[in-house]
């Protein structure tokens, strides 16, 4: 059996989910479209595993969210073969080939399954078949493509059109005759009646070795740099960090530009298994169950006259009356009312918020950290009040603050509490007070989750009054920011 390695591109930011999707949390740790609770990116790793004859996964991500992909592997019972930090952004033509340069020092004819990080699937096992097949198709020399088979004259996504058929194949996968960027709808209309064209998934089938060749012929600097990234690259706590001046030096470019679009090795598997790419609120409201006049509904919601809408509310009742195909999505600290057909805009407020420096863009009042979460429950001009939410095991990083005292009163779970030289439990009900500029620690030594209330006061409460040292999670300081 051929070794299949799955490859999992962790590093986008989903900024046309916002405001569910945030810079620090985007939209492939979050459950849109599955009933049991699973992320978009625990779905993914769900989907091909050792289990069923895969090889340990491959993950990319950058390095803010190298906790949260961990906690998604941990969650999903799987062990990686590697997780590789990008220093810096440089799109899927140089994550692919580091992927592609790790798999094959392992084993020299590896196939890479390349997936995004936050794709829905409905049909898991004739994705899986689909997989098995394309991996046949690659071994003989193919670089090969998913195309979606079309249900409607989309012009959110790029298109491929059909080429001759593979000998090898059966009649089940084509050449590819040409590429196609999104269309307008006049455009995409013609597409879906030619019958000839498909959705670019991007999603790939490589054989390591032979999408090496090809990068090497056709971009020799992308494969330079990952060349050099890999080998300068250092090991954090199982997390394997790429050499950052080498890897900057590629080309920041998409493996469609610069591999796909000029090899002659490219094919395309048609499949159709359910697949969307989650790419807007309206890609959501396409996918989600919906009542009869067509409107989905998650949270607290009165919807009167309404149709065609995408409601979500996290925080209250939201009640609509004569509305239709709108988008309201409402979070603790932000509320979007959208129309449905101007969801691909979403970035256009993101990109706003990001450049009048908004802190909505990237975080949620609930901010993750690797130890669990704190999140903000009330905040005035000289207090603020947290609830701090510590896993099992997790431990705080020995910290001080200069311009702030804090009050800690336990809810749920036993602390252990060190201030000073003094090292106390603490348990439910029961509460200690650190004064500005003490040392102190916190961590969860019990096996249920520790949950207290944290009381701030003092003359500036912002995140970056903390000293740290002795962090077991070996964050830099702009981390914890």
């Amino acid at each position: 059996m051929l070794p299949i390695v799955p490859v999992v591109l962790s590093g986008g930011s989903g900024t046309r989910l916002w405001p569910l999707s945030r810079a620090m949390f985007p939209k492939q740790f979050i459950n849109f479209v599955n009933d049991n609770g699973t992320t978009l990116l625990g779905a993914t790793l769900r989907r091909l595993t050792p289990a069923s004859g895969f090889s340990a996964p491959i993950l990319l991500c950058n390095n803010d969210h190298r906790f949260l992909v961990k906690e998604e592997l941990e969650r999903a019972g799987l062990e990686a073969k590697a997780i590789i930090l990008e220093p810096v952004a440089r799109n899927t033509a140089a994550a692919i080939t580091v992927a592609a340069l790790a798999a094959v020092r392992d084993v020299p004819n590896a196939v890479l399954v390349v997936m995004p990080s936050d794709h829905a699937v409905k049909d898991e096992p004739r994705f899986v078949e689909a997989v098995r097949k394309a991996a046949e198709i690659a071994a003989t020399g193919k670089l090969v493509l998913f195309g979606i088979t079309p249900d409607s004259p989309h012009t959110g996504y790029g298109y491929i059109k059909r080429g001759a058929s593979i000998p090898q194949s059966n009649g089940s996968a084509f050449n590819v005759e040409r590429f196609c960027e999104k269309p307008d709808a006049k455009t995409a209309a013609g597409y879906l009646a030619e019958g000839n064209y498909f959705w670019n998934s991007g999603i790939f089938v490589l054989n390591a070795q032979t999408f090496l060749d090809e990068i090497a012929h056709l971009d020799p600097k992308i494969l330079q740099a990952a060349r050099g990234a890999l080998a300068n690259a250092a090991d954090d706590l199982g997390f394997l960090r790429l050499g950052r001046d080498q890897f900057a030096e590629s080309p920041n470019i998409s493996v469609d530009y610069a591999v796909m679009e000029k090899t002659t090795a490219a094919a395309m598997l048609p499949i159709d298994v359910g697949w969307n790419d989650v790419g807007s609120w309206t890609s959501l409201w396409e996918i989600a169950p919906k009542d009869a006049n067509g409107n989905h509904a998650q949270g607290d919601s009165v919807l009167e006259d309404t149709t065609g809408c995408y409601v979500h509310s996290e925080r209250g009742l939201v009640a609509t009356i004569g509305v239709q195909d709108l988008i309201i999505v409402d979070t603790p600290d932000a509320l979007l009312v959208a129309d449905k057909a101007r969801a691909q805009d979403v970035g256009k407020i993101v990109a706003t918020l990001k450049r009048t420096n908004r802190k909505e863009q990237e975080q949620h009042l609930r901010n993750y950290r690797p130890w669990g979460y704190f999140e903000t429950l009330n905040i005035g001009p000289r207090f603020q009040v947290k609830l701090l939410h510590v896993k099992p095991g997790g431990k705080l990083s020995m910290q001080m603050h200069h311009h702030r005292s804090e009050h800690w009163i336990v809810v749920q779970g036993t602390a252990k509490v060190v201030i000073g030289e003094t090292e106390q439990l603490v348990r439910e009900n029961e509460s200690v007070y650190i004064v500005a500029t003490q040392w102190h620690r916190l961590e969860n030594p019990g096996k249920v989750d520790l949950e207290l209330i944290e009381v701030q006061i003092g003359t500036y409460l912002g995140e970056d009054d903390i000293i740290r040292t002795d962090d077991i999670y070996r964050r830099a300081p702009e981390e914890t920011k």
